[in-house]
């Protein structure tokens, strides 16, 4: 296939003449473009195909250093995902498709809500299921329900979130990639869990069952406790990895959580952050689901299908209160 090829397609092009050995793998990303916009085809191309090799590959692939290329990538991304949309980014001039991914934000490109009893955002994405844990049971998507006890690690993180709420926060390839803190807080480790990279778009949500628990995954148990809530309150998110990501990877870390890792499964961390401050990043888009148990309400603003950017309000506590953010906006 060649680039008149993709033109002809509907793929808007810079000027820019791909080697040889790219022009195959550029062109199957283009068509790939058209037919994922069919439901049924979408489910086979990100779920039945070897999620590791074409993970794998597309790593390898976005890290290529090449204006032209980059810009081109970033065309036929465009096929997937319209909404892609680069500039409140601080940087724009993107060596590569890895660098669009993981791109910080411009300063003052979001604000943090001020008040104290909020707990923020942690991404930007789109809220999928939310509402209370019955017990330790929660859902995925409407029937497919999974449980506390195969998502998180330790059990006693399990019963504290029993009968808790939950929100499920999902990013689309094409928004902010990085994750920051929902209140202030302690984050003693992270806890990594080897698994699977289905995807996690809503298709895949409601044919697969216990998504999460197969796919990799990050624990954040947040230390928030204070008398304001009698040490009842509790916050964990939780970043699920999905097909085409690369790696998760923290603020202050020198490791990166990926399939091919295979070091320890609890990295002490010790971090102290503030409401909004940077945790760390996807390399592609995920989910990121967070718990929250001891009196939290939801917003009346959350609502399925509702978009939402970090620093949006998502619960508020009627007697906690955090000391105020340290931070107006993200930098």
């Amino acid at each position: 296939m060649s680039v008149s090829w993709l033109k002809q397609s509907g793929v808007a092009l810079p000027l820019v003449h791909p080697s040889a050995a790219l022009r195959a793998p550029i062109a199957l990303l283009a068509l790939l473009a058209r037919l994922a916009r069919q439901e049924d085809l979408n489910f086979l191309l990100t779920n039945r195909l070897p999620r590791r090799w074409m993970s794998r590959t597309f790593a390898r692939l976005s890290r290529i250093e090449h204006h032209g290329l980059t810009r081109l990538m970033v065309a036929i991304w465009r096929q997937f995902d319209p909404s892609l949309d680069l500039r409140d980014a601080a940087d724009t001039d993107f060596p590569s498709v890895h660098a669009v991914f993981t791109r910080r934000l411009a300063p003052g490109a979001r604000t943090i809500d001020p008040d104290p009893a909020a707990v923020v955002s942690p991404c930007d994405g789109i809220v999928g299921a939310f509402g209370s844990i019955r017990g330790t049971e929660l859902f995925q998507a409407k029937g497919f329900p999974y449980r506390l006890e195969d998502l998180l690690p330790d059990p006693a993180l399990v019963d504290r979130h029993r009968d808790g709420q939950f929100i499920t926060l999902r990013l689309t390839s094409g928004m902010y990639h990085r994750f920051h803190a929902p209140v202030d807080a302690v984050v003693p480790e992270v806890r990594y869990i080897s698994g699977d990279t289905w995807n996690v778009n809503p298709i895949a949500l409601q044919r697969i069952e216990r998504l999460f628990c197969r796919n990799e995954r990050v624990v954040l148990d947040l230390d928030i406790q204070s008398p304001d809530a009698g040490g009842q309150a509790a916050i964990t998110i939780v970043p699920v990895a999905a097909i085409l990501v690369a790696g998760v990877a923290f603020e202050g870390l020198t490791v990166t959580l990926h399939p091919e890792y295979r070091g320890v499964s609890r990295i002490p961390w010790g971090r102290r952050v503030r409401k909004g401050d940077e945790l760390g990043r996807f390399e592609h888009g995920s989910t990121i689901l967070l718990f929250a148990t001891g009196g939290f309400v939801f917003t009346p603003t959350v609502r399925e299908g509702a978009r939402v950017r970090v620093g949006d309000a998502l619960f508020r506590h009627p007697t906690r209160r955090w000391s105020a953010a340290s931070h107006a906006e993200v930098h």
